[in-house]
């Protein structure tokens, strides 16, 4: 939808701000010719680029990073609040299989566990929603600041940037913080770290370029990078090895779903064998996976948990996380009042969105609104007992964008913000990036559901 006016009160009093700019002093220069231009951008994300970047604003970036601090400070402390202290009756709750949970809890026991993870959220126009948290090493992301630097090549981008005193965040850097913190440990003192970013034998064939780059880029901080899979390590004296080099620090991009492979295990063994030994560092341990899901998100937001929290932690899941419960045969609803999951399923299809609580990058997810009642009604009841939880759906509000053509268009937009580690001069806050639909109706906006992806720059005092 293109229009020739910018709406009244949009959210982002910034974006309102830079199209109006726009509208004032047109330029002949294209917004994304730099990003298109990028070996690194294109192998992400081909050409498909916003015509202008997202606008955080510094009260909502503090409030926003502040409220996914204390979420991801009650989902660590689930198992001591609903599970009596055991992390495998959390894996199982969850849906991890015996051997997943084994693996998972195993990697529990060493090192440490900082916050790492990216928040997927909606702003309704009110206020930011919590959709997913994806608390894990396997996040993406690590090409964000190049976006920024990219479309920063605009000059009147440039200049409203400089003028506003706007910044980002760089995304790849807050990680190699976040490591360095945790596997402080393991790390060498008097040479650079050996870091092998590494994945799965099947998904490395598939994910592997992406991630040489991501090797490639950890030069910049000072750390030597390689890529590889789990197959190609080798253990003399017990250490991982790849072409002849010993790690220090393995950056995990495997994931649960991927452990349920008995020949993905039988290579990971090994490897953690060495952890458990001290001889290299697991970023980010396995058990960040248990609370990284949709299923812990169910159990914040389950009306019979809320006498575990105080009235700050309430408000703040209140705030910010939508309607969440397991697919169960009983289930509550947002009075709190019992009901049967399959007939409020089905009164409120429209309303509500279907997601497994461990498959990523929107697998098995199934929104309400884009299905037929029949397709609805078999897919929660094929989902009840299982792994799978209902969402509330949540309706972001359109945004302004620039077009590229001299004039706005309404998108709505899918924000990833970015969680690290707190330093002594930062509050964790990682850097973002969104992706943007046209369609308000979309039944996740994804990359893989023709979403376009944009850069985030914060700041001002609005």
């Amino acid at each position: 939808m293109t229009t020739t006016s910018l709406p009244k009160a949009p959210r982002s009093r910034l974006g309102r701000a830079y199209g109006e700019e726009l509208a004032r002093r047109p330029s002949t220069d294209h917004p994304t010719a730099a990003a298109r231009e990028s070996v690194t951008l294109a192998l992400a994300y081909q050409d498909r680029f916003l015509n202008g970047p997202a606008f955080l604003s510094e009260p909502e970036r503090r409030t926003v990073v502040e409220d996914l601090h204390t979420v991801y400070g009650l989902l660590r402390s689930l198992p001591e609040r609903v599970f009596g202290g055991s992390l495998t009756a959390l894996a199982s709750a969850v849906g991890m299989d015996p051997l997943q949970s084994a693996l998972i809890t195993r990697s529990a026991r060493t090192g440490s566990l900082l916050p790492l993870g990216r928040a997927d959220l909606y702003h309704d126009g009110t206020e930011f929603k919590l959709l997913e948290f994806n608390i894990t090493s396997a996040l993406g992301g690590f090409e964000n600041a190049d976006i920024n630097r990219a479309m920063l090549a605009y000059p009147p981008l440039e200049e409203f940037v400089r003028r506003h005193a706007l910044r980002y965040q760089d995304t790849l850097g807050s990680m190699v913080r976040t490591m360095y913190a945790e596997c402080a440990a393991v790390l060498p003192t008097d040479r650079a770290p050996v870091v092998a970013v590494v994945d799965t034998v099947d998904n490395f064939a598939v994910v592997g370029p992406r991630l040489r780059v991501f090797a490639a880029k950890l030069a910049d901080y000072g750390v030597e990078g390689i890529a590889c899979d789990l197959g190609e390590f080798t253990y003399p004296n017990g250490r991982p090895t790849v072409s002849g080099r010993a790690v220090d620090v393995v950056f995990r991009y495997f994931l649960p779903e991927d452990l349920t492979d008995p020949a993905s295990a039988a290579l990971l063994e090994p490897l953690l064998v060495a952890v458990e030994r001290g001889r290299v560092g697991l970023f980010s341990r396995l058990d960040a996976e248990l609370y990284g899901n949709k299923g812990t998100l169910a159990m914040l937001s389950d009306e019979r948990h809320r006498d575990l929290f105080d009235a700050a932690e309430l408000a703040c899941v209140d705030r910010l996380l939508p309607w969440t419960r397991y697919v169960r045969p009983r289930t509550t609803d947002r009075a709190g009042s019992p009901v049967d999951t399959l007939s409020h399923a089905l009164a409120h299809q429209h309303e509500l969105i279907l997601k497994p609580t461990l498959l990523h990058g929107g697998k098995g997810i199934v929104a309400g609104w884009t299905a037929d009642a029949a397709q609805w009604e078999r897919e929660v009841a094929s989902a009840m007992d299982g792994p799978f939880v209902l969402q509330r759906r949540v309706r972001p509000a359109s945004e302004p964008f620039p077009d590229g053509a001299g004039d706005s268009q309404e998108l709505f937009l899918n924000w990833g913000v970015y969680l690290g580690a707190r330093g002594a001069d930062d509050d964790g806050y990682a850097g973002g990036f969104v992706r943007g639909s046209t369609d308000p109706a979309v039944g996740v906006v994804s990359m893989a559901g023709g979403a376009t992806v944009g850069c985030v720059f914060h700041g001002g005092d609005h």
